[in-house]
């Protein structure tokens, strides 16, 4: 299973962005089923807003009405994100990209992710992975 990121969402629907190329790459190398944390949507939303326009903001919901992004909500995971917000803390881990690690943790998934900043400590832990 694959968790989507902000940093991902945004390299594969920008084409200015620099990690477009391995974005597309990826995601069309992968069967995998990609689900986005309820979490980061509104994140989602404004960075694409901004950096690839309203369109592509209705491009990604509608992949997500459509069936091919899964929808997760997260709910059962909110204990997790906390342990995981002060755990890291120090990053800062904040609470959009807890959610995406509590929910490739469950989900024995991968991050498609450009932001090693928060997420490369976290897989050099083992508890994560990320790609591409």
């Amino acid at each position: 299973m694959i968790v989507l990121d902000t940093s991902g969402v945004i390299a594969l629907a920008s084409r200015t962005d620099p990690g477009h190329e391995a974005a597309v790459r990826f995601a069309s190398s992968s069967s995998e089923s990609m689900i986005v944390p309820a979490g980061i949507m509104a994140e989602i939303a404004h960075v694409l807003t901004i950096r690839a326009g309203e369109r592509a903001v209705l491009r990604f919901l509608y992949s997500i009405i459509s069936g091919k992004v899964l929808w997760h909500s997260g709910e059962q995971e909110l204990s997790r994100v906390s342990e995981l917000m002060v755990r890291y803390g120090s990053l800062p881990l904040g609470y959009a990209d807890a959610t995406v690690v509590a929910a490739a943790e469950r989900q024995g998934g991968r991050v498609p992710t450009f932001d090693h900043r928060h997420f490369g400590v976290i897989a050099r832990e083992g508890v994560i992975s990320i790609v591409p």
